[in-house]
């Protein structure tokens, strides 16, 4: 168990060293049972979408090796609630209020021989979690990695992971790739929900900046910890106040 929060923003060499294990036995997760046993429900409001809607290219194009090939849509994003979509996905949404440390849903389509490149997530506050919705292939042709280990997905089982740490996703099949993903609050840092979710938008944030202003990747780390300090608070402010104005 950490006792440290880490955030990559923080932390420049983007490789956290922690001692949780790569992976997490699901069974540990009091609602994985929940979500798998109404998984069919959760595939099919999918499916029923996207017969009319199509999912959106992630902001970051430097994390796939071909424009575009991830693809998303959000439910809820670090606290910030999408009831646009939402309404969509109302036996989905059912399933996820009943857990308060689920931080963020979306589903996320990985199209056919598309690479989400190495990289380590956020923070170290919260698990990943990968619901297989549809799974083309098996290991090698399709897979996922967290430093050293390889694993599958599976479609209706989970597979959860320590997001910190080093790790890359593939799809060298010939068809779509398509999970759930939830982020789920680690009960340690329960009291710190409201610093962990703006820190982490805050540096979601520079991100995305730093895809249309390319000079920001080229900052002096202090100016960027002094950028992700300073929006913090107003962070936390966005989140509340898009969710009460039903923003999204």
């Amino acid at each position: 168990m950490s006792t440290t929060t880490w955030y990559s923003i923080f932390d420049f060499s983007f490789d956290y060293k922690g001692v949780e294990p790569s992976y997490i036995d699901p069974a540990t997760q009091r609602w994985t049972a929940d979500f798998e046993a109404n998984f069919e429900s959760i595939r099919a409001e999918l499916y029923h979408y996207l017969e009319n809607h199509q999912l959106q290219a992630y902001f970051n194009s430097a994390m796939v090796n071909n424009a575009k090939s991830w693809k998303t849509i959000s439910l809820r994003w670090w606290d910030v609630q999408f009831a646009k979509n939402q309404q969509f996905f109302p036996k989905t949404m059912e399933i996820v209020n009943r857990y308060p440390e689920i931080l963020s849903l979306s589903f996320n389509q990985l199209d056919a021989h598309g690479k989400i490149l190495a990289h380590c997530g956020d923070t170290n506050a919260m698990y990943r979690c990968h619901l297989g919705i549809k799974i083309p292939a098996t290991l090698p042709t399709t897979g996922f990695r967290v430093r050293d280990e390889k694993r599958s997905w599976e479609e209706g089982k989970w597979l959860i992971f320590m997001d910190a740490y080093n790790h890359e996703a593939w799809n060298d099949s010939d068809e779509n790739r398509i999970i759930m993903v939830i982020d789920v609050l680690r009960p340690e840092w329960k009291n710190q929900r409201g610093k962990i979710t703006s820190t982490v938008m805050s540096s979601l944030f520079l991100q995305k900046r730093a895809e249309m202003l390319p000079f920001l990747k080229k900052a002096p780390i202090w100016l960027i910890k002094l950028l992700a300090f300073s929006l913090r608070p107003l962070a936390w402010l966005a989140i509340r106040t898009v969710n009460f104005l039903r923003f999204y």
